[in-house]
């Protein structure tokens, strides 16, 4: 019987993203040799948090409350909107402490392979969003995959003729880079963009 207990924690831990059988393994064993006091913390956290975050009503970040604390922050610039796919990439833009806008997060992108176009994305909660009376620019901000762009372009398609001034995050070279490193496709988007 433990072992079918093991393996399910095993299973369990292989759910999550770049996690595969051997570091399911090594945690599901450090946590039941070494940490079962943790293990027991994060069962009751995840348990926690599936009982009781949801969907932020203006922005469709992860909350707790009906609108989380971003959308509640008075000081925050409603003029600007800045989509971006996750609460992980709405997490790395404020670490920067760079935007003082608002957010609306989409939670993935356009993806024709995988059945997820613009409707299963959100994108009549993004219209809404954007078109408050408040908002006067939306910043895209997916990623530079094939499925970001297509993402960007649509949004784009559908924000512009409502009146929305529509503009993407720049790309290039990264700081501290050298050149001869630097893939030809951010090369080429560096000359483009250039400024």
């Amino acid at each position: 019987m433990a072992a079918g207990h093991l393996d399910a924690l095993v299973d369990a831990l292989r759910r999550l993203p770049g996690v595969g059988v051997k570091s399911a393994q090594r945690m599901a064993f450090h946590l039941l040799q070494h940490d079962r006091a943790g293990a027991q913390q994060l069962a009751r956290a995840l348990e926690e948090a599936v009982a009781h975050v949801r969907h932020c009503s203006r922005c469709h970040t992860f909350t707790d409350d009906e609108v989380c604390a971003i959308c509640r922050d008075a000081s925050r610039d409603a003029r600007l909107l800045c989509v971006v796919e996750s609460p992980a990439d709405q997490a790395a833009l404020e670490r920067t402490g760079s935007y003082r806008g608002c957010y609306y997060v989409l939670m993935g992108r356009i993806s024709p392979l995988d059945g997820l176009g613009a409707s299963a994305l959100g994108v009549p909660g993004l219209i809404g969003r954007a078109t408050d009376g408040l908002v006067e620019e939306v910043i895209v901000a997916t990623s530079f995959t094939a499925e970001g762009e297509a993402t960007a372009h649509v949004l784009a398609e559908t924000l512009r003729p409502r009146g929305l001034k529509v503009t993407r995050l720049a790309r290039g070279v990264p700081a501290g880079s050298e050149l001869e490193y630097v893939d030809l496709s951010t090369i080429a988007h560096a000359l483009v963009d250039r400024r």
